[in-house]
C-alpha cells in the first residue's frame, strides 16, 4: 500500500514533533543508543495493534497461548509472508524449553492455522516446514463475524479502535478496492 503524498508530510512533521519531546525528556541520550530501524539491520515491520492482536489470539487459543509463537515466525518473515520453520530455535525463542519444547512448539503452530492466522506446509524438515502468515486483522475480523469462542467483543472492538488510531485500513473494503483499481492502472 502506498501512503498519500499528503501522508509523508505528515509523517515528517510528527516526527519532527516526537523528536523535539524527546530531546526536552531525555537531553542526554545519544541516538545510537536508541534502536532506528532505518540505521539498523535485523528489523521487522509489525502492526502497531501487535500486542492486542497477541492478546486476542490468546484468548481464542482456550488456555494455550499462542502469541508469542506468531510474534516469533512474523520477526523472521520478509514482505513474502512466509517462514522457514526452524523448529529448535524457532522454540526457544519463543519461550519453550525442556524435551517439550519443540513438540509444545508444534502444537501452538496448529492451533494458529486451525484459528486460520497461518497455513502450514510440509517440506525438507517434514509436516510443517513453512509458514504462510495472513493478515491478522482480517482474520480476527472472519473470527468476529462467525463468533468464534473466546474472541471477546471487548477485544474485537479495541482493535478497530486501535486501527482507527493508527489509520490501518486493512478492513475497509472500498480502500481495498481502490488500491486494486490503482495497482491496475499503473501495470
Amino acid at each position: 500500500m502506498r501512503l498519500p503524498n499528503s501522508a509523508g508530510g505528515k509523517q515528517k512533521a510528527r516526527a519532527a514533533k516526537n523528536l523535539a519531546l524527546r530531546k526536552r525528556l531525555w537531553p542526554d541520550i545519544e541516538s545510537d543508543a536508541l534502536w532506528n530501524r532505518q540505521e539498523r539491520v535485523g528489523f521487522s515491520t509489525i502492526p502497531r495493534a501487535m500486542p492486542l492482536l497477541m492478546s486476542i489470539m490468546d484468548d481464542m487459543s482456550k488456555g494455550k497461548p499462542v502469541g508469542a509463537s506468531y510474534l516469533e515466525m512474523w520477526c523472521r518473515s520478509y514482505d513474502e509472508g512466509y517462514v522457514i520453520l526452524k523448529h529448535d530455535d524457532m522454540a526457544f525463542n519463543a519461550g519453550f524449553s525442556g524435551e517439550r519444547a519443540v513438540r509444545t512448539w508444534k502444537e501452538r503452530l496448529r492451533i494458529l492455522c486451525d484459528l486460520g492466522f497461518i497455513d502450514l506446509k510440509d517440506g525438507p524438515s517434514g509436516p510443517a516446514s513453512y509458514a504462510l502468515i495472513y493478515n491478522p486483522y482480517q482474520v480476527v475480523e472472519r473470527h468476529h463475524k462467525q463468533g468464534t469462542p473466546g474472541l471477546t467483543e471487548a477485544g474485537y472492538n479495541s482493535m478497530v479502535h486501535r486501527m482507527s488510531e493508527i489509520g490501518a485500513t486493512d478492513l475497509d473494503r472500498d480502500n481495498a478496492a481502490e488500491e486494486t483499481e490503482a495497482e491496475l492502472e499503473t501495470a
